[in-house]
């Protein structure tokens, strides 16, 4: 498995090896151990997927605060996405820093989110699927956003927000001063 920290070292890349041959290919995506020797070692508890039907749909920015916190382990196996992580965590050398990878069915690329991130996606194609492993369970009462767009962040979306697509929730979400104090460095 291949790991590459990221600007922000908490935020690790890994490309998981993929053995093909005329019928096709095999992956192991998930190993407990290998995970842990890349500095991945909190527990998943729950998996989602999402589908996009279009390009340019926007998800995010997302995060549960406590006692929910969640780490994500991020993957696309269908399309393609622009994938962001957003350091929450007041105190942080690195807090309202982001970084982003490219995440597609063809480089078969992973990003781990730890707890204390901002996470959020942009797809880069129609019909994308988003499969991600979740250390703590979804709660609705712990459940926070950010606006995908703040001018606070700079992100670099490679999206023009006039055409990005979002969900009335994240077409609503405050601005990042707003985050400030729900996860600590």
């Amino acid at each position: 498995m291949k790991v590459e920290r990221l600007e922000i070292p908490d935020v690790i890349l890994v490309t998981p090896p993929r053995f093909g041959d005329n019928r096709g290919f095999f992956s192991e995506t998930y190993n407990q151990e290998r995970m842990k020797d890349a500095g991945i070692a909190l527990p998943f508890v729950q998996d989602n997927q999402s589908l996009s039907r279009q390009k340019g749909v926007v998800r995010g920015l997302h995060c549960q605060i406590a006692p929910h916190v969640q780490g994500k382990l991020v993957r696309c196996t269908k399309g393609a996405i622009w994938d962001v992580a957003v350091d929450a965590r007041t105190g942080s050398s690195t807090y309202g820093k982001w970084v982003a990878a490219e995440l597609s069915e063809e480089n078969w690329s992973q990003l781990w989110i730890p707890p204390g991130f901002l996470h959020g996606f942009v797809t880069l194609a129609e019909n994308t699927e988003v499969q991600y492993k979740c250390t703590d369970l979804y709660d609705k009462a712990s459940e926070r956003a950010v606006r995908w767009n703040c001018p606070e962040l700079d992100i670099a979306w490679p999206v023009d927000p006039s055409t990005a697509i979002l969900s009335d929730k994240d077409q609503v979400a405050p601005d990042f001063a707003e985050a400030k104090g729900w996860f600590s460095a």
